[in-house]
């Protein structure tokens, strides 16, 4: 992979970048860390990052966006920026060669069938920060799920040798709750995307990188502050939680998954509170929940049922309700670490019972 020097570890991949990546640069691979057997292990998991650079060339071999035959739109997001139009599209190229997203401020990737090679290119007026924003959340939960891997939309911690994951929607606090769990010692495994590997029936979470994402919100109730935590970028609102900065834990092992915490819509009564979920409810609730099922073919979307559905038999699912107030951060903390150990043990536990 000539001129691809830059190779960090990250949700169980290998990526080699041209380019350095500013917020994953503490995880990159030296010869001083990594081993021959690393390498041979991760020898189908290398993924080849070519920044400010477009995957076509023209026949004088100059690098090009424009795509050797007509586009195929997959996928419009439901949001829209201010002039009205889609936040995301997302096109399959050359009968699904390959697939191009684009982005309302022009940023722009494109993935292989494979889910080896990814590109991007952005403009002038944007940094390699601005793009990183995309590439190391949505855009690699899309990858990965091409790849066959399947991903839940949550962030996940580590409590001793297993790992605990918070799944829900955007803006429902999963982020909040790890960060507030890593202040109390535990260490962050994944934010944003949760990628799950199946090996010998137990499921494990793959780390990904050393930093939470915050809204300002989030940043104000952990740290006084919204100004406390740095942007992205002077595009992005959203805040950067350094784990390293604020000597943080970041968990680089890949560990079994233990717990699935379901958040759903906050209340100001009865509040913060656990619940066991039965088989069903629990079924469909990681279904919508998972990650970049946009543009996934049907055979993909079925075997991620089968994985599913294989996961809630072997993994305790809960439904959590947050308190409204986010002064009652500290309260959830409390009502996850007494469930965690309540339910310390076998990994595997006996089939839930349907609804």
């Amino acid at each position: 992979m000539t001129g691809l020097d830059f190779v960090y570890p990250v949700f169980g991949l290998q990526l080699h970048s041209n380019l350095a990546i500013p917020e994953i640069s503490s995880i990159r691979i030296t010869p001083e860390n990594s081993t021959v057997d690393l390498m041979a292990r991760s020898a189908g998991c290398k993924v080849a990052l070519h920044l400010q650079t477009a995957p076509y060339t023209t026949p004088t071999g100059e690098s090009t966006a424009e795509p050797s035959t007509r586009e195929t739109v997959v996928y419009r997001s439901e949001h829209l920026d201010r002039a009205g139009n889609p936040a995301l599209r997302i096109w399959k190229v050359d009968e699904g060669q390959f697939l191009r997203l684009e982005y309302f401020d022009g940023t722009q990737f494109w993935f292989n069938r494979e889910g080896s090679e990814v590109w991007a290119t952005w403009p002038d007026d944007l940094t390699v920060e601005d793009a990183a924003t995309y590439l190391l959340g949505p855009v690699l939960g899309l990858l990965l799920r091409v790849r066959g891997a399947t991903c839940l939309h949550g962030s996940a911690v580590s409590v001793g040798d297993s790992v605990i994951a918070f799944v829900g929607p955007e803006g429902a606090g999963k982020s909040t709750t790890a960060a507030a769990l890593a202040q109390e010692g535990c260490a962050v495994v994944s934010d944003d995307v949760v990628a799950l590997a199946e090996i010998d029936g137990v499921f494990h979470v793959h780390p990904a990188y050393p930093y939470l994402c915050l809204w300002p919100e989030s940043a104000e109730a952990l740290y006084g502050s919204a100004e406390a935590l740095p942007r992205f970028s002077v595009a992005d609102d959203k805040r950067c939680l350094s784990l390293e900065k604020k000597k943080l834990g970041f968990e680089s092992r890949r560990l079994p998954l233990r717990t699935a915490y379901v958040f759903g819509e906050r209340r100001a009564t009865l509040a913060p509170v656990i619940n066991e979920m039965p088989a069903r409810s629990s079924f469909l609730a990681l279904v919508a929940n998972t990650f970049g099922t946009n543009a996934l073919d049907p055979l993909v979307r079925a075997n991620e049922f089968g994985t599913l559905g294989r996961l809630i038999s072997r993994v305790r699912v809960c439904e959590v309700v947050a308190h409204a107030d986010p002064r009652r951060l500290p309260d959830l903390c409390r009502l996850i670490r007494a469930d965690v150990e309540s339910h310390t043990g076998n990994l595997t536990p006996p089939l839930a019972s349907a609804d």
